[in-house]
């Protein structure tokens, strides 16, 4: 009996060993697991707290290239103060530097705007493709009420407009008069909330100049797209003799 018992011990304590070898192992896995559920928790707040990160900025939030100073045909020489859909405060002058396409609008509207925002799609798809991402769009809105930044993001998403190339913006009642006159828009809300308005489609050069403009819906957009193109083509000088 002693020598049976002998016999055993040797197979306990390998057991033993295999045991403790196992709980070292899922001990280690453990710990491995929770570094990485950590690290991922920490990757997805940071997601969270920044949700632009991961995404294309718009073009009100590019920063603003160096240049000459402005004309006094410029729009950018306004200083009033607008909000994006992304929440950010701007002036118009951070748009400077690249060629805008602009309408004023409203999210609600039950007509024309969103004809306006088609032919403004329409326009961006015709330009060729070697010119189309040097091209940005701008809606601003006439509603200082209602379109609040929430409201213009969610109109964004639904009319799918990409925010590498698309800025929206609202701002005071003053404000949105004062570009208005300038872009030659006429606007009137009614009892209803609905406006009526100008239907006109701007192209801005460079400089924040106006360079043509379209007006009516479902316009042929030829002339549109061609003052496009020339307000990307680089400036001319001629040489002296």
């Amino acid at each position: 009996m002693k020598n049976d018992e002998r016999m055993t011990k040797p197979e306990g304590r390998a057991t033993s060993a295999h045991a403790a070898s196992s709980l070292r192992l899922r001990h280690s896995f453990v710990i491995r697991l929770s570094s990485f559920v950590i690290l991922l928790a920490s990757a997805l707040a940071a997601d969270k707290a920044n949700p632009s990160a991961a995404e294309p900025k718009p073009p009100c939030c590019r920063a603003l290239p160096p240049g000459k100073p402005l004309t006094d045909k410029s729009l950018y020489q306004l200083d009033s103060t607008w909000t994006s859909d992304v929440g950010r405060e701007v002036q118009l002058g951070v748009l400077r530097g690249r060629v805008q396409v602009v309408a004023m609008f409203f999210a609600q509207c039950e007509y024309a705007c969103p004809i306006i925002v088609e032919n403004m799609r329409a326009i961006e798809s015709a330009l060729p493709a070697a010119l189309r991402d040097r091209v940005d769009f701008l809606l601003v809105s006439f509603d200082t009420e209602r379109d609040t930044p929430a409201e213009l993001r969610a109109y964004r998403k639904k009319a799918k407009l990409a925010p590498a190339h698309w800025t929206l913006l609202r701002g005071g009642a003053d404000d949105v008069r004062e570009l208005a006159a300038l872009l030659g828009i006429n606007y009137q809300r009614d009892a209803r909330g609905q406006f009526a308005h100008s239907n006109v489609i701007t192209v801005l050069n460079a400089e924040g100049e106006v360079a043509f403009q379209q007006a009516g819906l479902n316009k042929d957009s030829k002339e549109t797209i061609a003052a496009v193109e020339k307000a990307l083509a680089p400036e001319k000088t001629s040489l002296s003799p």
